[in-house]
């Protein structure tokens, strides 16, 4: 696919320089299959974040990457998980090594192009799944010449395998999907509580700017947004459990208050199906679940319309 020109919904990204040689590719709505990425810029070996849903908006990337590096490609591409919109424009950036957890490496595999079939209506373009060539069980260091990237892997949070991109000599962190800004948070396919960990954990590096996985470049103070936000949410499950109500019951009843004017607010229901699993504290984290069954509420609570991707 070799278009002249965007589609005409398509918004032009942002990029913004965060801190020296580091930049935040920003692509607005930041709604779903609308995701941010990164990149650090370096003289032998820079670090691209994510990459983007289509093959349209992977190869406009692929072009704002290659003006910043003089025609290459860059060295390392971080997955922070498996989703599509961050990795299926993998396929893009050929002369780069992928590299993620390899929880995110088996969840990719298994997903497929699965996530296409949830938005017949977009114009996916010529993709492919590239899966990561170098996993990580744990933590992990890159050195992009002398800057030192830190890759933490929180536990179960957004999903079972993320990764926080951390630079503690510039105090930018790229948060994956850990972190939205202005867009509900999304945790079916990981852990209510373990985002709440993993965020409880990015506050204690002390960050001063946070690239989230969707919606603009943010402070602090977004942590503490999300972190509000699910903790709503376990108590939403709590009360609906000893009420006897079900996922979709709890979010058609649910006072949103504070929280209604974020995109996706149907996401909601999602959250509530893993809270209310959590309930249980005998079952593990991050533990599978019925994904279809929960966008089947999604779409019910949206009222009846499959959730807008502009994508």
């Amino acid at each position: 696919m070799n278009r002249a020109h965007a589609p005409a919904h398509i918004v032009d990204p942002v990029l913004e320089e965060v801190a020296t040689d580091v930049f935040a590719y920003i692509q607005p709505d930041g709604g779903w299959c609308v995701n941010n990425a990164g990149l650090i810029r370096s003289p032998r070996h820079s670090v691209l974040i994510d990459t983007a849903a289509t093959e349209y908006r992977s190869r406009r990337l692929a072009r704002t990457v290659e003006s910043l590096l003089d025609g290459a490609q860059p060295t390392w591409l971080v997955n922070t998980h498996f989703h599509g919109d961050h990795s299926f424009g993998n396929v893009v950036f050929d002369r780069s090594v992928i590299l993620a957890h390899t929880n995110t490496r088996a969840e990719a595999e298994r997903a497929g192009l699965g996530m296409t079939t949830l938005w017949s209506e977009v114009d996916w373009g010529d993709i492919e799944v590239r899966l990561p060539d170098l996993t990580v069980d744990g933590d992990a260091v890159l050195h992009a010449d002398g800057l030192r990237v830190e890759l933490i892997h929180p536990g179960p949070a957004h999903t079972t395998g993320d990764l926080l991109v951390w630079l503690p000599e510039r105090r930018v962190l790229f948060g994956g999907d850990i972190v939205m800004a202005g867009v509900a948070p999304y945790c079916l396919m990981g852990s209510v509580s373990g985002t709440i960990h993993a965020l409880e954990a990015i506050v204690a590096l002390d960050p001063v700017t946070i690239v989230p996985g969707h919606g603009p470049v943010s402070g602090p103070e977004v942590l503490e947004d999300n972190i509000e936000y699910l903790r709503w949410v376990q108590r939403l499950a709590a009360e609906g459990a000893a009420a006897g109500l079900p996922a979709l019951e709890i979010a058609r009843a649910a006072d949103t208050g504070a929280f209604t004017g974020l995109g996706e607010p149907e996401r909601l229901v999602s959250n509530l199906h893993r809270a209310l699993l959590e309930l249980d504290t005998e079952r593990r984290l991050g533990q599978p679940i019925d994904v279809l069954g929960s966008f089947t509420d999604m779409i019910t609570l949206h009222g009846g319309q499959v959730p807008r991707s502009a994508a």
